[in-house]
């Protein structure tokens, strides 16, 4: 396993957002107008748009940099302020404040193990009382005394040592002997042993896993502070979409309406609606522009067909397409569109690994970075058999981790969700494709990767 390569375009982080459109127009030549600004109304439907010769894609890991420099510019002019949110509500949130210790850990010496407390050199008398966890500590220990306890007890003061249970015996006199040497202190955890009050436990930028939620309970915390969740809103187009029962007469299941809400909380969204669309213009207009959500999400549409409506829409509102196009498959006319400073909208393909292909790419780095999250360490692994290539394009292909290999899943065309389903993860493969053992860079499952789960509530 080797280190994945810098990504690509570091060197334009402290770009301003006026810079960063004018790189992203100079590469895609898609700035759209808006009507209203040149005082035209436009309450017809726009015919779809001919095939444009001169339209060129955003290469894949340029396109994932616009999709986090957009994040970063909503953020900005959002201004969103930290929330309070209970614990068992925080999982997948990122920390806006340290989380600094509110009390001592322990908060009180406590003994490691089941067994005896003991004061002096044995033999030792033991009480008749033992101590248990969250029971009032007992009297003083003296020299020669010993007394029962459980793991998590309070330690008697004055106590020597905690004896294991397996560790000691009594004679025909009810006395405890040691059956191996005691060292002072052996067994305890003394107060403050792994933080004091006001230590730091965890820095802003944490992400909220569920051991961060343990360590924050154990250190007093009723309610973290945390950046709030973008709020995600997801358009599903098409007439020919059943909710239920088997395909017929043409029409076929949904599977992208019940896939891309958990998909989208596993990266950091909260869901607000999803909302079935009906293949006009006029009704994708309003689902688009009635929405308050922080990122539309659409599903199909994105390419020139006579029912693809969202580029004549986005026209027709004035957004920006920042991405048109990525020189990816599957997933080529995936789109990122800013609608105002603060709403963006992500257009993914509607076949249903073309749709997942534009999640990793566009919504992924967008999502991340408006909830904050630190970016996954960049890996690779080599491809035990060869992946052929696009020509010019970026393949994003199913594998599953097996040792130190990735293995390419079959069942990864762009209408198939089978491969995706067993993936451990998507392996990023260079145009003109790879060779047994070549290193590959991979892009982890959010719920592979995050350790918080996808089937959030």
């Amino acid at each position: 396993m080797t280190p994945r390569g810098t990504r690509t375009g570091e060197d334009a982080e402290d770009l301003d957002v006026e810079e960063v459109l004018a790189l992203v127009n100079d590469s895609n030549g898609t700035h759209l107008p808006d009507p209203a600004a040149r005082g035209e109304k436009d309450s017809t439907p726009t015919p779809p748009r001919k095939p444009d010769t001169q339209h060129r894609a955003t290469p894949w890991p340029q396109a994932r940099d616009i999709a986090e420099r957009a994040a970063r510019s909503a953020t900005r002019a959002a201004r969103r302020d930290p929330v309070s949110v209970q614990l068992d509500a925080a999982l997948g949130l990122t920390l806006a404040t340290p989380l600094d210790a509110l009390t001592d850990l322990p908060s009180f010496d406590t003994s490691a193990m089941d067994g005896w407390a003991v004061a002096g050199p044995a033999p030792w008398d033991v009480r008749d009382e033992g101590v248990l966890a969250g029971h009032v500590g007992q009297a003083p220990l003296t020299d020669g005394e010993a007394v029962r306890i459980a793991t998590g007890a309070r330690i008697p003061a004055d106590t020597t040592a905690v004896l294991r249970s397996e560790h000691g015996r009594t004679d025909d006199k009810g006395r405890l002997h040691a059956t191996r040497g005691v060292v002072p202190g052996q067994d305890i955890r003394p107060r403050g042993q792994e933080c004091r009050t006001g230590d730091q436990l965890l820095p802003v930028g944490t992400l909220v896993t569920p051991a961060v939620l343990g360590l924050a309970a154990a250190a007093g915390y009723d309610t973290v502070t945390a950046v709030p969740r973008a709020r995600a809103e997801v358009l599903v187009l098409g007439d020919e979409l059943l909710t239920e029962g088997l395909p017929h007469d043409g029409l076929i299941r949904d599977a992208l309406g019940p896939m891309l809400p958990p998909w989208l909380r596993a990266l950091g969204a909260e869901v607000t609606a999803v909302r079935r669309v009906r293949d006009a213009a006029d009704a994708l207009h309003r689902a688009m522009t009635t929405s308050d959500a922080d990122v539309v999400i659409t599903t199909g549409g994105t390419a020139a067909g006579p029912v693809d409506h969202v580029h004549p829409t986005l026209r027709r509102i004035g957004a920006e397409l920042l991405v048109d196009g990525v020189k990816v498959r599957p997933g080529h006319p995936m789109l990122l569109a800013r609608i105002t400073e603060t709403q963006h909208l992500v257009g993914l393909p509607g076949n249903p690994l073309a749709a997942v292909s534009g999640l990793l790419t566009l919504a992924e780095p967008l999502l991340r970075t408006l909830a904050a999250r630190p970016a996954p360490e960049p890996y690779t692994l080599p491809l035990r058999d060869a992946v052929h290539g696009h020509p010019h394009d970026t393949r994003l292909v199913p594998v599953v981790l097996r040792g130190d290999e990735a293995v390419p899943l079959h069942y990864n065309g762009p209408a198939m969700l089978r491969g995706i389903a067993a993936a451990d993860a998507l392996a990023v493969v260079p145009p003109g494709g790879a060779r047994p053992g070549q290193e590959a860079e991979l892009l982890d499952l959010p719920w592979a990767s995050a350790g918080i789960g996808v089937c959030f509530t």
